[in-house]
Parts: structure tokens; sequence; C-alpha cells
């Protein structure tokens, strides 16, 4: 009995189990033949559309700038050298790199002794000249007064002569006493002769005598002037660097002391290229006195300043290119010279032209602009100017145009879009959403079982903002399927 009992259950394990297999075959056969009846039909064919930011083109003036880097300088540097050598016996006590000095204020003393010797003997000299001059003078009169008493004398013979003359010819005088008459007014003239070169001779030495009283007066002059140069003052109020003196050192003659920079007269020399310096040119081929504004970026802040174009250098520059200008700041405080900086130069105003960012622009000069039913057109425009992340375009037709912003390789000309409009001059990765499309997005965000739970809220939270990133919501749109 108990062995046709297990006979029996042996038996309907058996048929179980083929049942079973033959339920298994038959829900594989019927899968296989369902999916080949299911490839065999063609899919049913969707367009797929993009989510594109897009901006309208409006027209409008824009004053754009240009950047260039440059260097500051001061307009006043002043080289302070020793006119003469000799030892430094006393220094100014904010005679030291950085010190700030005044005008007039006395920086270096060097030893004064040879200097004054050389003073006093000048005026010693002079005294000399003088004396000289007077003794000339006084030798001047004497032969004045010689020459015209020989040159009476010399008349009284001329007249003694004609009387023994007169006196001959009436017969009462004789020919010897005729003769001697000549010999005496020979005599005579050969004497006022005489006198005529003492005078001039006389007056060769007070020309002289004028001559060595200037000499000495420019030998005083000098001997002052070198006093005065052991002496070094500040010929304006600034700062002084390349100190490169102390107390009681021997300096030589030309020697160069220290630097004296006026840092409230300070300027900034840029370079730019041949092209943008032809866009600071007037109509008459001036160089436009534009602002410009030159930064320092500095751990923690920024430096500042203004200012104007004030000239261009004469020359391009041996081995250079473009054009090296000039441009004077206005008030620099924390601004030194030799500081690397950033300058931006406001150029002349451009009428009728776009301004949009730089990302809807591609290779070949083209934009995409929204056509109708939502589809994209590409549009030739022209390259005016790029402004850092913008450019400036014109084009036919683009005034009043909605052009997509951030293009990617997926679109083109025909492509469907789904617009995500952005005001003008706004932040193109940011753009406002419909109630619709927000309640749409968090929709899907919510439904998402691949997000984790604080992605999830931290997504929902920026969907709830007024200004959704753009890149945010083509990624949501993206992984629904587009």
């Amino acid at each position: 009995m108990r062995f046709l009992r297990q006979s029996l259950v042996g038996i309907f394990l058996a048929f179980l189990t083929l049942a079973l297999v033959f339920v298994a075959v038959q829900l594989v056969t019927s899968a296989v033949q369902e999916a080949l009846n299911r490839e065999s039909e063609p899919p049913e064919a969707r367009e797929r559309i993009f989510a594109v930011s897009v901006q309208p083109a409006e027209l409008e003036t824009v004053t754009p700038y240009l950047e260039a880097f440059g260097e500051v300088q001061s307009r006043r540097r002043l080289e302070l050298r020793a006119a003469l050598g000799g030892r430094v016996i006393t220094l100014a006590d904010d005679f030291e790199d950085g010190g700030v000095v005044a005008a007039g204020e006395v920086l270096v003393e060097l030893d004064p002794a040879d200097a004054q010797s050389a003073l006093d003997r000048a005026k010693s000299d002079l005294l000399d000249a003088q004396f000289e001059e007077r003794d000339a003078e006084r030798s001047l009169l004497l032969a004045q007064d010689e020459l015209n008493s020989a040159e009476a004398q010399a008349s009284l013979r001329g007249r003694a002569l004609q009387r023994q003359k007169d006196l001959q010819s009436r017969g009462v005088g004789t020919p010897a006493a005729v003769e001697e008459a000549e010999l005496a007014e020979a005599a005579a003239q050969q004497a006022v002769l005489a006198r005529r070169i003492a005078l001039a001779q006389a007056e060769s030495r007070v020309d002289q005598a004028t001559t060595l009283l200037a000499r000495a007066r420019i030998a005083l002059e000098a001997a002052e002037r070198d006093l005065d140069d052991m002496t070094v003052r500040a010929r304006f109020s600034g700062t002084l660097t390349d100190v490169t003196l102390v107390e009681g050192r021997l300096v030589s003659a030309n020697e160069k002391l220290a630097e004296l920079v006026d840092p409230n007269a300070l300027e900034v020399a840029f370079r730019v290229s041949t092209a943008q310096f032809v866009r600071l040119l007037d109509a008459e081929g001036k160089l436009i006195d534009a602002p410009v504004t030159v930064s320092l970026e500095v751990t923690g802040a920024d430096l500042t300043a203004t200012g104007r174009i004030s000239r261009d250098s004469g020359s391009a520059g041996e081995g250079q290119t473009g054009r090296l200008i000039y441009a004077r700041l206005d008030d620099a405080p924390g601004f030194k010279p030799g500081d690397f900086v950033t300058v931006t130069v406001e150029e002349q105003p451009l009428d009728n032209v776009v301004r949009l960012p730089a990302s809807v622009l591609d290779a070949a000069g083209t934009v995409l602009v929204l056509g109708p039913d939502d589809r994209l057109e590409a549009l030739p425009v022209q390259l005016i100017r790029r402004q850092g992340d913008e450019v400036l375009l014109r084009g036919q037709g683009l005034a009043g145009r909605e052009v997509v912003v951030g293009r990617t390789p997926l679109l083109g000309g025909g492509v469907r879009v789904r617009p995500l409009r952005v005001e003008a001059r706004a932040d193109p990765d940011m753009v406002e959403l419909s109630e619709e499309q927000r309640a749409q997005l968090m929709a899907q965000v919510e439904a998402s079982d691949q997000m984790p739970k604080d992605v999830k809220a931290r997504v929902l939270g920026q969907l709830s903002e007024a200004r959704v990133p753009a890149s945010l919501v083509r990624s949501i749109e993206t992984r629904a399927g587009g």
C-alpha cells in the first residue's frame, strides 16, 4: 500500500513538471513571435523639438571699447646727481627709498671746503680785475692829455714855421731859421704820433681790463654755483626711489644719488594695434581725447582710475608693431609707477548696431533666427566689433528678429525649436518660464525615480524661482525625451 502511494505521488510530480515545461515553452514562443512581429512594423516617426534660448535683436547706439595692457608711468621723474665730487656730510631724514620730500627741501649736503676756497679765490681775482680796470682808465685819461699837449705843441711849431717863411719872403729872415723851424715842426709831429700810439695802447689796456673783469665775474659766478651745487635740493614734491647713498660716503661728479618721482602726475602707456589706433582717430586724422579706465587687480580689492588720452608716440619703435599711446590719469590713488594695468578705452559711438551674446555667431558669419512655426532660419550678418562676451552686429532683416542664444551643432536651418525667450541685455543663461511650463517641468522632476532626493529638492527649488537656468531646463527636457 505504501509503495502504491509513493508511485502515485511520483507520477503526479512528473506530469506536473511536464505541464510546467509545456507552459514555459508556450510563453517563450509567444514572446518571440510578438517581438518579431513588432520589429517588422515600421516605427512611428516623431520630429525632435529642441528647447533654445532666444533674444530679440534691437537696434541701438553703442559706445564700444577696446582693452589693452599698459604700464603706469610718472610724467615727472628726476635723477638726483652730484654736480661735483665730495664727501657727504648731511642727509635728510627722509632720504631713503620711499621717502616723501617737499619742494625745496635740502636732501644732501657735500663737504663745501674746496668749493668755498675756490669762491674766495674768485672774489680775490675779481678785486684784482677791478683794480686793473681803474688803473687802465686812469692811464687812458693821461694818454689823452699827453696827446692833446703834443698836438698843441705841434700847432705852435707849425705857426712858428709859417712866420719864418713870411719873414724870408719879405727878405728879413734867413734860410737857416726857416730850416730850424721846419725841424722843430717835424719833431712836434713825431711827438704827436708817439702820443697817439700811447693812447692806443692805453685803450687796448682798458679793453683787456674789461675782459679780465668779465672773466673774473664769470669765474665768481661759477664758484658760487659750485658752492650751491654742494647742496642737493628737491625740485618738486615727490617720492624718492633707487636711493644708493649713505652719510660719509665719497661721491664722484655726476654720480646718481637717487630718483625723485612725482606720484601725483601719473600717466599710462599702452600699445594698440594699427587697426585699433585707426578707430581712435577723428575725421581729420587726429587722435581723440577718449576717456580711459585703468584697473589693477590685487588680492581682496581692485584699484581703478580714470583719465583721457593725451598723445601718441612719435614713432612705432624699433622691432615693435602698432602704436604706443599715452593717457593722463586724473586721480589715481594707490597706483605706483611701474604697475602693469588693464586699460579700457571708450571708442567713438556706433549707430544702428545690434548687441548680442557672442554665442549667437558661428564661424560662417551667420546667426539663427526664429521663423514661422518656430523653425530656425540662418541669417548672414556683419560682425562690427567683439566686446568681451558680446558682439556688435549689422545685417539686413536682423532688426526685430529673435536670435538663438547659445547655439549648438544640433541646431540649424529648418530645425523646429521650443523658444525660451530672454530679455535683451539680460543673462542669456537665465530664462523666465510660464506657469504651464513650470508645472510641467516640476512634474517631470517629481516623477523621476533616478534622481536622488537631495538633488530633486534642489532642482525643485530652482524651478520655483522667477528666473531659471536655461541649462537646467534643457537637461530636464532631454531626460524626458526631448
